[in-house]
């Protein structure tokens, strides 16, 4: 299966980058900011903080190295779904053009999974329903077009949403990431103790 078929879902990568309402993040500020959940992951919080994001592990398309992203997900019938914000200039969703194959953690663990943008109509009409139940991704969208969302335009500009369903995968995916920072808690809790006998 090639990997820009199990993306697009038709078989055709992306020709031309889409705009998007808001700029893509590019100074270091915002970099971080996008990636302190990842932050509160590995210092073993993602019980909590996966209850609304994920951890994305992608593999580079440039380097085959892990490379992590943490994307607030929705459940939808039993399937989980990630949007794309910026479109195809997101470097995440440039890797899994180039390979599909990911690791997904959540409060449920993590999931090897495939990754695929949505383009099928039906599958567009259903996921329809959890976009309109989503007060986040609806004001998103009212800033890509400009105008409220309704279910015909919704499925009329296709081309400009990048919804992406994960699904179950068989196959080997990249290695989650761990809680490495854990022992920040136990320094934290030394240095407080510390300080309370020395005031003492």
């Amino acid at each position: 299966m090639s990997a820009p078929a199990s993306v697009s879902g038709n078989g055709h990568q992306p020709a031309a980058t889409h705009p998007t309402p808001i700029p893509y993040p590019a100074n270091p500020v915002m970099k971080w900011a996008y990636k302190f959940p990842i932050l509160l992951w590995r210092l073993g919080l993602g019980r909590i903080t996966g209850r609304l994001f994920l951890v994305l592990t992608t593999t580079g398309r440039k380097s085959g190295l892990p490379r992590r992203t943490a994307i607030e997900y929705h459940t939808w019938h039993g399937r989980k779904y990630i949007y794309s914000a910026w479109g195809d200039r997101a470097q995440w969703y440039k890797n899994i053009l180039a390979d599909p194959l990911v690791t997904v953690q959540t409060s449920d663990g993590a999931e090897s999974m495939t990754a695929r943008r949505v383009v099928d109509e039906d599958e567009l009409a259903d996921a329809y329903g959890m976009v309109e139940q989503n007060r986040q991704m609806r004001q998103w969208v009212k800033l890509l077009l400009g105008e409220e969302l309704t279910r015909e335009r919704f499925l009329a500009e296709k081309e400009r949403f990048f919804l992406v369903a994960l699904d179950p995968a068989k196959e080997p995916t990249p290695p989650p990431q761990s809680a490495d920072l854990w022992w920040v808690w136990l320094l934290l809790g030394a240095t407080v103790l510390a300080w309370r006998i020395s005031r003492r």
